[in-house]
C-alpha cells in the first residue's frame, strides 16, 4: 500500500510597487516549516512595478519564478495567479504582507477530501511591522487563504478574493483561528477605504460579479456544487451586495437611498434561506440612521477601534 502524494503548494506573491516589502514576503515563503506538504514553487507576479521590485526579484531568482508584465490591476493579477500556479493548492500573498513560518504546515494539516478552501486568522500590523491590535483578527483576505487550484479555476475570472469564499458557502471550507499571516496596514493599502461608502460600494460590485458568475456556472456545474446550490449561493451574494449598498448609503448620509437595497436584501435572503440576522442588523442601522461601522479613519495611527474598522472593511465577504 502506497502513501498518497503530499499536496503541492504554490505560494504566489502579488506585487505592484511594493519592492520595499517584497523581500520579507519572499523570505517568509522560503522559511516555511516542513510538514505534510511540498512547496512546489514561489511565484512572484510583478504587475507593472516602477520601483525596485525587479531588483528584489533578481536577488531571489534562484528560488523564485518571476512573471513581469505591464500593469493590469489587482483583479487580473489574482486571476493570473490561479492560471499560472502549478501546485495543487495556491497560497496567495499580497507583497506587503508576510506569512508566519507555520502557515503552510498548519494549513496542510487541515486539508481533507471535502475541503477546497482553508482560511485563517491574522495579525494586523503597521508600516513598521508592529501589531496594531492586541488580539489576532479574523481573516478572509487574500493572504489568509489556501485554495484548491482546480476549484479556484472554475470561478475565473475573479475580481477579488471574495470569489473563492463561494467554496465555503458550498460546504467545502474550513477556518483556522491561528494567526498565520501578518497583514500590514499602511497608507497605500488604505486609499480605497478613506472615503465614506467607497469600500462598501466596491464590495457590493464584487458580490454582484460573483453572483453572476455562479449563475453562469449552472449551465455546466463544477464538481463542488449542484446547479441548485449555485443558484442558492448566488442569491446569498446578492443579499450581501444589497447589505453593502445599505451600509454605503448610510456612511454617505443618504438614508432614503437605503430602502431599495434593504428590500432587495430581504428578498434574496428569503429566497436563499439565509438567516435574517444580517438583514435585521441592517434594518436596525437604517432605523437609527447610523451605519454599522463608524466613518473610516484616515490614518493607521488612529485608536485600535478605528484600526479594527479598517481591517474589517478589508475582509468583508
Amino acid at each position: 500500500m502506497t502513501n498518497a502524494p503530499l499536496p503541492r503548494i504554490s505560494c504566489v506573491i502579488l506585487c505592484h510597487n511594493y519592492g520595499r516589502y517584497l523581500d520579507r514576503a519572499i523570505t517568509s515563503c522560503l522559511e516555511q516549516e516542513p510538514g505534510n506538504y511540498t512547496l512546489h514553487e514561489i511565484l512572484v507576479i510583478d504587475d507593472g512595478s516602477t520601483d525596485d521590485t525587479p531588483e528584489i526579484c533578481r536577488r531571489h531568482q534562484d528560488h523564485v519564478r518571476i512573471v513581469r508584465r505591464p500593469q493590469r490591476g489587482f483583479a487580473q493579477t489574482l486571476t493570473d495567479a490561479v492560471l499560472l500556479a502549478e501546485g495543487d493548492w495556491i497560497a496567495p500573498l499580497d507583497a506587503d504582507d508576510w506569512f508566519h513560518p507555520a502557515k503552510l504546515r498548519t494549513c496542510a494539516d487541515a486539508i481533507a477530501p471535502d475541503r477546497l478552501l482553508i482560511d485563517h486568522w491574522e495579525t494586523v500590523v503597521g508600516v513598521d511591522g508592529r501589531p496594531l491590535l492586541p488580539e489576532p483578527h479574523p481573516g478572509g483576505n487574500t493572504s489568509t487563504l489556501l485554495v484548491h487550484r482546480d476549484a479556484a479555476r472554475s470561478l475565473l475570472p475573479v475580481t477579488n478574493e471574495i470569489h473563492f469564499h463561494a467554496l465555503r458557502e458550498a460546504g467545502h471550507g474550513h477556518t483556522l483561528t491561528e494567526p498565520l499571516v501578518n497583514y500590514r496596514l499602511h497608507p497605500a493599502s488604505m486609499t480605497d477605504r478613506t472615503l465614506n461608502g467607497s469600500s462598501q460600494h466596491y464590495r457590493a460590485d464584487v458580490c454582484v460579479d460573483l453572483a453572476d458568475r455562479l449563475i453562469a456556472l449552472t449551465a455546466s456545474p463544477p464538481t463542488w456544487a449542484t446547479a441548485a446550490a449555485l443558484r442558492r449561493i448566488s442569491r446569498r451574494y446578492r443579499a450581501r451586495a444589497a447589505g453593502h449598498r445599505v451600509e454605503a448609503h448610510l456612511q454617505q448620509g443618504q438614508r432614503l437611498r437605503t430602502l431599495r437595497p434593504l428590500v432587495a436584501m430581504l428578498h434574496h435572503s428569503l429566497r436563499s434561506r439565509a438567516p435574517l440576522s444580517a438583514w435585521l442588523r441592517s434594518l436596525w442601522s437604517v432605523a437609527r440612521d447610523r451605519p454599522l461601522a463608524p466613518p473610516p479613519p484616515t490614518s493607521t495611527t488612529a485608536p485600535a477601534s478605528a484600526v479594527l474598522h479598517i481591517a474589517t472593511e478589508a475582509h468583508g465577504n
